[in-house]
């Protein structure tokens, strides 16, 4: 049996002589700051800073902020959601009692269907970061889809947004374009 192992050993250790992972294709991780891109204002009344879009997986990577009294229309998405609440406070008119609050991390599975709500007496606007896998499907109070958003959609929003409003988004991280 040992003989058998021998083999096996040496390509282990000729393997391990060079390092377990290559570094020869490695990429550098890319670092964005705040102000490395724009808010734009959106027409409900919501801002909107768009970090990273993946059209290859239909991933969007977003910041939002949302005022006083702010409701978005009811949808769920295809794929699951993961938020996190740096300031303020929101919740899902659905959830009324689970507010979330500067801090907090929200995980929402695919086809949650909620209606993000900021209450008419918060004190400040809430900013909430989001990663979305996955569309967004608008739908009204009888179930009918009545808008769809997916990443390359909010990419191009956000694009012609930011040139409506004079300002540039070149540092949006961009994979599959």
């Amino acid at each position: 049996m040992s003989e058998a192992k021998t083999p096996v050993l040496e390509m282990l250790a000729a393997m391990q002589s060079g390092g377990v992972v290559s570094r020869d294709d490695a990429r550098e991780a890319v670092l964005l700051q705040e102000a490395d891109l724009p808010w734009v204002s959106l027409p409900d009344g919501s801002f909107l800073q768009v970090l990273h879009i993946d059209l290859n997986q239909n991933l969007w990577v977003i910041r939002s902020r949302f005022k006083p009294g702010f409701c978005v229309d009811t949808h769920y998405h295809t794929g699951p959601v993961f938020a996190f609440t740096k300031s303020g406070e929101w919740f899902y008119k659905e959830y009324p009692d689970k507010i979330n609050k500067a801090g907090s991390y929200l995980f929402e599975p695919a086809h949650s269907v909620h209606t993000l709500t900021v209450a008419d007496d918060a004190t400040e606007e809430a900013d909430v970061w989001f990663a979305i896998f996955g569309s967004n499907v608008n739908i009204d109070d009888d179930g009918n889809v009545t808008s769809v958003l997916d990443a390359k959609t909010v990419m191009n929003l956000y694009r012609a947004l930011c040139e409506a409003e004079g300002k540039n988004c070149d540092n949006m991280i961009v994979v599959g374009e």
